[in-house]
């Protein structure tokens, strides 16, 4: 049997992210929601921020609440000052203030694939800065609050895409890249104050919102599969997982990093 007395390493064993409140913005469906539960399933309150998918959200705080955990649904806008800062507000009267901030969410509302000889700059302009501001924006409400108590962490979800480049995607390229340089930015100039910050960049992964890439028979689904290591795409679990690893403090000297979630198709 182990050693459980008080002067015993494993007396202070407890789950990795109790005490702590995290916010997931886009946290309805997909990477968002899986991530929502793994950092509930870790002992974090949570909050799921949605857009306009209410229900499913709620679905999400009644899975955690189900299983014990503490869970609440709020409603805003990731590139949405106002929205942001109510639901901060929201959060930390509901469950505490948020130290742990996940950026899943776009505030890109047309998502544009096509050739960059087809794109208008106005395109390219709504796509690039629709991604940059639901991480400028979270990040610029929490973090007062987060300096505030000498301690935070924000994780963006990036993807792949932003360090690789597929035809048609330029304007997402594009836009995830400008996310990673913010992000090593806010590493840089929020250390100091005791706050990580760090990038989850996902390979193709099997949401919703991806169907169209991964379903069976897909061209580049197929083709991802043969060049991944580990010969499958990604599931939201396997983003949800990186992203609890990083928003723990075992990963407390990790800031600035740059993290593929991809089964080695992209390694650096």
């Amino acid at each position: 049997m182990h050693d459980q007395s008080p002067d015993s390493p494993l007396a202070d064993l407890r789950l990795p992210l109790a005490g702590r409140v995290a916010l997931v913005t886009g946290a309805s469906r997909g990477i968002g929601a899986a991530t929502a539960l793994r950092l509930a399933r870790h002992g974090a309150a949570v909050a799921v921020n949605y857009m306009h998918s209410e229900d499913a959200a709620r679905g999400v705080v009644e899975a955690i609440t189900a299983a014990g955990g503490r869970a609440i649904a709020t409603q805003g806008d990731a590139g949405d000052a106002e929205q942001m800062a109510r639901s901060l507000a929201e959060v930390a009267e509901a469950l505490g203030p948020v130290d742990t901030l996940v950026l899943n969410a776009t505030a890109v509302r047309d998502f544009v694939t096509a050739p960059f000889l087809a794109m208008e700059w106005s395109q390219v302009e709504h796509m690039v800065l629709g991604e940059l501001r639901a991480v400028w924006v979270p990040s610029k409400a929490a973090a007062p609050a987060m300096i505030a108590r000498g301690r935070g962490c924000i994780i963006v979800i990036s993807s792949g895409l932003s360090r690789s480049a597929i035809p048609g995607f330029s304007a997402h390229c594009a836009g995830k890249a400008s996310c990673d340089a913010l992000a090593r930015s806010l590493a840089l100039e929020l250390g100091p104050q005791g706050i990580r910050v760090n990038v989850v960049a996902p390979g193709l992964t099997e949401t919703d919102a991806s169907a169209d890439q991964w379903r069976p028979g897909s061209p580049i689904g197929e083709r991802i599969k043969a060049m991944t290591p580990l010969r499958r795409l990604g599931r939201p679990d396997d983003i949800a997982g990186a992203i609890a690893l990083l928003a723990s403090d075992d990963a407390g000297f990790v800031t600035g990093a740059y993290v593929p979630v991809s089964g080695g198709f992209q390694m650096l």
